[in-house]
């Protein structure tokens, strides 16, 4: 076990040192504000207040973890050997850098609550956060910095024992629409054929035909290939389902097709599923709500897991009304328009609120990269998405962390423009399912 003394003892502090001790470093904490206590004790132990005592392991702390509320920081991020960090602790502490408070601005998100740039789909930007600004956006600092301290604190303590922390993987996948051409109403199907007739789109018009008069199987109808990737290589899968009504951005099927609902209810049977709330959630918790009981209902089990259509969330609002709704982990967490650690960190970490100053139960889970970043975005060549899906593996790897995919079912279809994704999703998998580090 290890003793902190801090002159006081903060719900931001706690939050952030259980997520680094506990989680990250697996090594149980005990915090105390009483002088004679933390003399008397024999163990391991550091101080994070403002002037050290003596010559302990001392880490000088930023004010941020004393705080309430939000304010403009002034933040100065530079170099700490190979890697960016922020909030420095001057010469008498053992750490140059206060870690603990640099990771709650992170994890917390306190920069999504100042003034800032929205874009198109009212998103808090990766232009706009410190990762992106000073390119440290795909690296997990938090992790990192957390190992740097792990070495510090064994040279000090010989006796201190940090539990084991495994590399694991999970691939998630976003059902936006569930089939291209199948189990679509009357209208649809035929606005499909004649949309693709008169804009002379007839290698789509022969595909289509080919799947409605069932002679070719749905391109998008990935599902059994997935679950059985799932079962080779032993990396669990979560599917987010859209079961919101037809909009302008979301475009799945009815949720009342029994095609569909039966589709559900079996890839539940084989993996995770999870809520992809629809579009206008984000402003709406009537719908959100509505879309959750919906989904609840076919699958006749509590729905506990949710991710965003477009990745839309608003904090801290957004997490709110999961709570509310009794949502416990949300996969949200990351860019649309860059990969990388939205939150600094590629481990799992619970919400920390700064309306209310409080931890909630809310866990977040956040991932590395989207495939419609990559292709779309990022307008990358097939062997650069591999190339950097592999140096984000390595990352993460190098910590022990999460990582965490996020596909679509009609990416793996390999037609269009995604061609050859299948064959990047295979090796992705194979990569995060052995134990040392490999290129795709």
């Amino acid at each position: 076990m290890l003793l902190i003394y801090t002159h006081k003892i903060t719900p931001r502090l706690t939050f952030t040192f259980n997520q680094v001790f506990k989680r990250i470093l697996q090594v149980p904490v005990k915090y105390t504000t009483k002088l004679d206590e933390f003399v008397a004790f024999n163990g391991a132990k550091i101080t994070y207040t403002k002037a050290p005592l003596g010559n302990e392991f001392f880490i000088k702390s930023h004010d941020l973890l004393f705080e309430q509320g939000f304010s403009d920081i002034e933040i100065n991020v530079s170099l700490w050997d190979d890697v960016s960090c922020f909030f420095k602790s001057g010469n008498k502490s053992v750490l140059p850098y206060d870690i603990f408070a640099a990771s709650f601005y992170l994890m917390s998100r306190y920069e999504e609550y100042l003034p800032h740039v929205k874009d198109q789909f009212e998103r808090f930007p990766a232009t706009e956060s410190l990762g992106f600004k000073h390119q440290f956006l795909e690296d997990p600092v938090v992790d990192i910095w957390a190992y740097k301290l792990k070495a510090l604190l064994q040279e000090k303590f010989k006796n201190l024992e940090f539990g084991t922390r495994q590399f694991s993987a999970i691939s998630t996948v976003d059902i936006d629409s569930a089939y291209a051409y199948n189990h679509k109403n009357i209208i649809r199907t035929v606005g499909g054929f004649l949309s693709d007739f008169f804009l002379l789109r007839f290698k789509n018009l022969w595909h289509r035909s080919l799947v409605v008069f069932n002679f070719r199987k749905d391109p998008f109808d990935q599902f059994q290939k997935i679950l059985n990737l799932q079962k080779t290589y032993k990396v669990p899968a979560i599917f987010f389902f859209l079961v919101g009504d037809y909009t302008t951005y979301d475009k799945n099927i009815s949720h009342n097709n029994i095609k569909f609902r039966s589709l559900m209810k079996s890839v539940s049977d084989y993996a995770q599923v999870g809520l992809h709330p629809s579009f206008f959630t984000m402003k709406n918790e009537e719908t959100l709500k509505k879309e959750k009981k919906r989904l609840e209902e076919i699958l006749n089990t509590p729905v506990q897991k949710s991710r965003h259509h477009y990745l839309r969330i608003d904090l801290p609002e957004t997490y709110q009304k999961l709570i509310d709704l009794e949502i416990f982990e949300d996969y949200t967490m990351g860019y649309a328009q860059h990969c990388g650690f939205r939150a600094g960190t590629c481990t799992p970490f619970y919400f920390y609120d700064l309306d209310f100053e409080i931890q909630t139960p809310l866990k977040v889970f956040p991932f590395a990269f989207m495939d419609g970043t990559l292709k779309d975005y990022l307008f990358l060549s097939n062997r650069k998405v591999s190339l950097k899906i592999g140096n984000l593996i390595k990352k993460v790897k190098a910590v022990d962390g999460t990582f965490i995919s996020l596909f679509h079912n009609e990416t793996l279809s390999d037609t269009g423009r995604w061609q050859g994704w299948s064959k990047i999703y295979l090796n992705m998998l194979k990569a995060v399912s052995q134990k040392e580090t490999s290129n795709l």
